[in-house]
């Protein structure tokens, strides 16, 4: 195995990483700037105010892109297992 393979397959690895995990940290960040949005125009300061709707929020959108992540993750795994063979000969 030489040095640019592992270096492409973490470089993949990164990639699916944050592929999988952009649907979740866009939904917080858009729950949290509403959320803050609503604190500025009520003048509630309250900071616990933006946690229940940020958990509501990323538990959606996990029910909802769960079985893409699932599968992504997934055809990553069997993609990286099928090639071990070639990779250590």
């Amino acid at each position: 195995m030489t040095p640019s393979t592992v270096i492409e397959i973490g470089r993949y690895a990164l990639e699916i990483t944050l592929l999988i995990s952009a649907p979740l940290f866009i939904a917080a960040l858009a729950t949290g700037l509403l959320v803050s949005i609503f604190q500025a125009a009520t003048s509630i300061n309250e900071a616990t105010l933006s946690f229940v709707p940020k958990v509501v929020i990323i538990f959606l959108v996990l029910l909802l892109a769960g079985p893409w992540m699932i599968t992504v993750m997934t055809d990553y795994m069997r993609r990286l297992f099928e090639a071990i063979p070639g990779l250590i000969g």
